[in-house]
């Protein structure tokens, strides 16, 4: 009985929805390492300091500003291609075509000839990007009912570490045979999956606003703009920060990775300091790294519905904080690929588990009223400490020492659990379901 019960469950991952969503998680993920890891690694090899490298992480910044331009991707409507696909399946195109452009463009701008050439295609990339995963995930959040809603969750992130793979470890083990520009160009081909996705899917029902307002008769076009913006804009943010302990959440939102993202941002420069190949990393670091956050994901999935949301948060935090003390072993080991294997499979692991637990309480956060906006608002302050706190990652490496730095990313990653100590005390809860009840009542 129990038996049939779990296979019964387990089907929930055979619905189109869910498909759907492990492959826009793909064209989501596939960006993020080609302005990332795999973008550090080809600047390292062109001679770029580490401190360029760190500071070019900025370029990232659209992912962390996106909330200011999703209320015109939550409402506003394409004139040609919403009559063709509808409001997300239009805007999913137009991002997706973008992103295909400005990746063709990095790869084809020289790093040693023009890097203002490179950083500016980098940051188009990251900026229809970002965009595109403002879509996706209203479009997720949107589509999935309660049954389907924890599978989505799953399949988003699977989907988005896959597409990572394919931009790191395929990237490099393409740049060992080809050149920079052809990989890129590669690299752009594969957002078509995301394109055949969104083509094939339907587009998801029309959720009435609950607080969305009538427009009163006579009113003038500046009366309709005004109230656009009060409906799109000022409704989703006041109806958040009406919540108890809003601003607690957002802290926690930026800093619960910090630690994580700071290690993160110079991990592949590290590994390539120590004296690893491009195979050497795409091997270990990428695809048996992402192998450990999949292992990583199941488990934290898991303990999350063993012993609950905020429980799961905090074993993950503690993990995150000691994952990062493995990159300091490892600048005490060099270039020891065995210790390798172990660093990176810790530290993708508590990353895995942290990262399931995250989404789901992100997306747990969101009135689905307002769920472009108000996931937006939150991926972006998650994006803040990723970006621009860990930009001086460079700069502290060279002036610190790669022991001393990872130490310090390790000390980085207490204030989020300190910050999830505050949430965690009666009162202090902020999801939408647990404001609905009694101050001081747990769910």
């Amino acid at each position: 009985m129990h038996v049939s019960r779990w296979l019964e469950a387990a089907s929930i991952y055979r619905d189109p929805r869910v498909l759907a969503i492990l492959f826009l998680g793909f064209s989501s993920g596939l960006p993020l390492a080609l302005t990332g890891t795999t973008l550090s690694l080809w600047l390292r090899e062109e001679g770029i300091s580490l401190t360029s490298i760190g500071l070019l992480a900025n370029v990232a910044t659209p992912y962390a500003l996106k909330f200011l331009w999703a209320p015109l991707i939550d409402k506003l409507k394409l004139p040609v291609l919403h009559r063709l696909l509808g409001r997300r399946r239009g805007w999913m195109i137009l991002t997706q075509v973008g992103l295909m452009l400005s990746i063709i463009g990095l790869g084809m701008a020289n790093p040693t000839r023009s890097i203002e050439l490179t950083v500016l295609f980098a940051f188009l990339v990251a900026f229809f990007s970002a965009s595109q995963d403002i879509v996706i995930d209203a479009y997720r959040v949107e589509i999935c009912d309660e049954r389907s809603m924890a599978a989505g969750a799953a399949a988003i992130v699977f989907g988005y570490r896959i597409g990572m793979l394919v931009s790191g470890a395929g990237a490099l083990y393409l740049a060992t045979f080809v050149s920079w520009d052809m990989t890129y160009a590669l690299m752009s081909g594969c957002v078509l999956v995301g394109v055949i996705t969104i083509l094939a899917s339907r587009e998801p029902a029309e959720h009435k606003d609950i607080t969305q307002t009538p427009l009163p008769q006579g009113a003038n076009r500046l009366d309709a703009y005004i109230h656009w913006i009060k409906d799109a804009v000022i409704h989703p943010l006041t109806e958040f920060i009406s919540r108890p302990g809003w601003l607690t959440v957002l802290l926690f939102v930026m800093f619960y990775k910090f630690g994580d993202s700071l290690a993160g941002v110079m991990s592949t420069p590290f590994f390539y300091d120590l004296g690893f190949t491009k195979i050497d990393i795409a091997n270990v670091s990428k695809v048996y790294g992402t192998a450990a956050t999949f292992i990583g994901l199941a488990i934290g999935g898991w303990l999350m519905a063993a012993s609950g949301l905020y429980r799961t948060l905090w074993i993950c935090g503690f993990l995150q904080l000691g994952s990062n003390l493995m990159f300091a072993v490892q600048a005490l080991a060099g270039n020891d690929i065995s210790v390798l294997a172990v660093t990176v499979g810790v530290e993708n692991l508590a990353g895995g588990m942290g990262t399931a637990a995250f989404v789901a309480y992100l997306s747990s956060l969101c009135n689905i009223s307002y769920t472009a906006t108000q996931y937006a608002l939150l991926s972006s302050f998650m994006a803040t400490a990723r970006i621009w706190f860990s930009s001086p990652g460079g700069w502290l490496a060279e002036n610190l020492g790669w022991i001393e730095f990872f130490l310090l990313t390790t000390v980085a990653a207490i204030p989020g659990l300190l910050l999830l100590w505050i949430l965690t005390r009666k009162g202090n809860r902020t999801r939408p379901e647990e404001v609905e009840q009694p101050a001081g009542t747990s769910p």
